[in-house]
């Protein structure tokens, strides 16, 4: 509790942080309903995306910074349970308890803040920060929105569910094994700080440059809470860049497609920051489509597509060049903005590497080092109340770091980590 309250007074002077989005403390303030700006938590519709560009400044501002409070109560249910949390699964856990700071601070600047309790690691932290100044010139949606972000997540500050900070599933299993796999852009969340100048052009045409350091000395307060030992170091500034093209009509349809990418030089050691940098370079695609009208049905799907192109000049690994691509597609129902189903596909490939994947454990490494993972997910939702969402969530693996079966050379397999996630969350 000491850690909760120290963290909590640590994110009112940094102004920041974020991981879930639909807070009611926005709602509030800009007196709208929950379902005006998302179709389902967390994703964002137009009016949702709008709102985050502005600053999250509409509406009135609060004397003291608005709050909002999350519980999430999960149980998981594992086919074979393995990994470092397995004595949990089939236990009623406490996924997280988080408070959130959210909202308007001056005609142009804004928050979103989490301090957060996460149950299966027993830690408090602070998840991710979104720190905003936003301006407008002209009128309406002929006019430009520009603005400033101040972040420790990259792709924490997009307005589309299609990036990693963003994307599917909005809530996982912290108890069931997970692929030892993935690339740099999504690796980095509250490791680093980020300073970022953003614009978009007749509701059309949106981009942004950031550049992103280790959040270390004054910037520390980023990453409260978090193992420094194992917090990615990097050197110098790290550019982040954000182009995206949108479209919307007839009030309820829109569609986007976009790209982004990141160039990564990190330290082998987080311990011993000097000598030579590993590099990495990612370039992302994905797209989006959402019918949000005024009906009793919404929809919407979502594409997202990285390559990244790993260079690894320290020697931390096997060869010294190897590619990952990671590809995620997602379809979303809603009936009556109170009964939903997600169904998701997944696939991470890349080049076979032992240093990098071969950890020699049971559950956790890949036999032929190899970290290629393939599998889906099938969500079913159920909001009784707008601030309570119940979530039946089952993911299943085809393949899992490298193989079908036998993938860990201890006799698992890749099904054996099929896993039935039941939570229940709640908004305050």
């Amino acid at each position: 509790m000491k850690n909760f309250f120290t963290l909590l007074a640590a994110a009112g002077l940094a102004l920041a942080a974020a991981s879930a989005q639909a807070v009611p403390s926005f709602a509030r303030q800009a007196n709208l309903d929950c379902v005006s700006c998302h179709l389902s938590w967390l994703e964002l519709t137009p009016t949702g995306r709008q709102f985050k560009l502005a600053g999250y400044t509409w509406g009135q501002r609060s004397e003291v910074p608005l709050l909002a409070g999350m519980l999430q109560v999960s149980r998981t249910q594992t086919r074979k349970p393995g990994g470092e949390e397995a004595d949990k699964d089939r236990d009623i856990v406490l996924q997280e308890a988080a408070l959130f700071a959210a909202g308007k601070l001056t005609q142009h600047s804004g928050l979103f803040a989490e301090v957060a309790y996460e149950g299966v690691e027993r830690k408090t932290a602070i998840d991710a920060v979104d720190v905003r100044y936003a301006c407008q010139v002209g009128e309406g949606d002929t006019g430009t929105i520009y603005g400033f972000t101040l972040n420790n997540n990259p792709t924490i500050q997009d307005v589309y569910n299609t990036v990693p900070a963003w994307g599917f599933p909005f809530a996982a299993s912290e108890v069931a094994p997970s692929p030892n796999a993935s690339t740099m852009i999504e690796s980095l969340g509250q490791q680093v700080v980020g300073l970022g100048a953003y614009a978009q052009w007749h509701k059309t045409i949106y981009a942004e440059v950031s550049a992103y350091r280790t959040a270390d000395r004054a910037f520390s307060l980023f990453r409260a809470g978090h193992d420094h030992d194992e917090s990615a170091v990097l050197r110098g500034l790290n550019p982040y860049w954000r182009l995206a093209l949108q479209h919307e009509w007839e009030g309820k349809h829109s569609a986007m497609v976009g790209m982004y990418g990141m160039n990564v030089r990190k330290y082998p050691d987080s311990l011993d920051p000097t000598g030579p940098t590993d590099r990495f370079r990612d370039i992302g695609f994905d797209a989006q489509y959402q019918y949000v009208g005024p009906t009793d049905h919404r929809y919407s799907a979502q594409l997202n597509y990285i390559r990244e192109k790993q260079s690894w000049r320290s020697g931390a690994a096997s060869n010294d060049t190897n590619r990952l691509s990671t590809f995620r597609a997602k379809a979303t129902y809603y009936y009556l903005d109170r009964y939903g189903i997600n169904v998701a596909w997944f696939n991470t490939r890349g080049t076979s590497d032992a240093a990098l994947y071969d950890t020699g454990e049971p559950v956790s490494g890949s036999a032929n080092a190899s970290p290629d993972t393939r599998g889906h997910i099938v969500e079913l939702n159920w909001l009784p109340r707008r601030d309570l969402r119940l979530v039946l969530q089952y993911t299943g693996y085809d393949r899992f770091n490298g193989a079908k079966s036998d993938y860990d050379g201890f006799g698992r397999n890749a099904r054996d980590n099929n896993s039935l996630f039941l939570l229940l969350w709640y908004m305050i």
